[in-house]
């Protein structure tokens, strides 16, 4: 006897923002990981099965967002749509559009970062990453959006796509940590207010994969309303 496939509890929280026969953006909540961690906890990856939405084989995962970071995920329905889809990622044709709170207000409404970024391990720390002028080119436009007692919001558009980005030019670039960042700032109980709001993906000869997740619960708790 067959057991019937049971779909994880945590699909519920995945809404779907894009969906045709190429690909599947996915709102990924805070929290939750996109490859497999090594402690057996739910994924991305895990939850592909009940990710088939009446397609034959599960989608397979295009690119990734930190774990505490939530919003637009994408996933590709075919081995076509995904090579298309990372070749884009790795053209820099995608437009990312990212929401943060920091920890302080910027000196400048708006403004470029343009800083090197390396990994460094070490077996006490473990890794993390640095600006570092030998490391990989990192780019990122950001824009103040609004301000609330000592903290900011700020729109983010990354011209690169590297490792911890965002995070990193947010606490040495602008010298602001992100809101409950744990590794760059100060953890939070409510996590790190670190959001994918946007993603657009041209295609050739149609309409380009672009999705726009909701604005979360836990920056309006932190006093912020969405951008118009």
């Amino acid at each position: 006897m067959v057991t019937p496939h049971r779909p994880h509890r945590l699909i519920e929280r995945l809404d779907i923002l894009f969906e045709d026969g190429e690909a599947i953006a996915i709102s990924k909540p805070a929290g939750l990981a996109v490859d497999r961690p090594r402690d057996g906890s739910p994924s991305v990856e895990s939850l592909l099965p009940d990710l088939r939405l009446g397609f034959g084989r599960p989608p397979f995962i295009t690119h990734r967002i930190d774990r505490d970071t939530s919003g637009c995920l994408v996933l590709a329905r075919n081995p076509k749509a995904l090579k298309r889809v990372m070749a884009a990622f790795e053209e820099g044709a995608v437009e990312k559009t990212y929401l943060a709170i920091l920890n302080g207000i910027p000196d400048q409404a708006e403004g470029v970062i343009d800083l090197p970024l390396a990994k460094i391990s070490s077996r006490e720390a473990g890794w993390r990453i640095i600006a570092d002028p030998n490391g990989k080119p990192a780019l990122t436009h950001w824009r103040k959006l609004a301000e609330k007692g000592e903290r900011s919001l700020i729109l983010f558009t990354p011209q690169t796509g590297r490792t911890h980005q965002l995070r990193v030019h947010a606490a040495e670039g602008l010298g602001l940590s992100i809101l409950g960042d744990p590794v760059y700032g100060q953890p939070r109980a409510d996590g790190m207010m670190l959001h994918a709001w946007k993603i657009s993906i041209p295609r050739e000869g149609k309409p380009p994969i672009a999705a726009e997740a909701p604005f979360p619960d836990r920056f309006r708790k932190a006093g912020f309303d969405a951008p118009d």
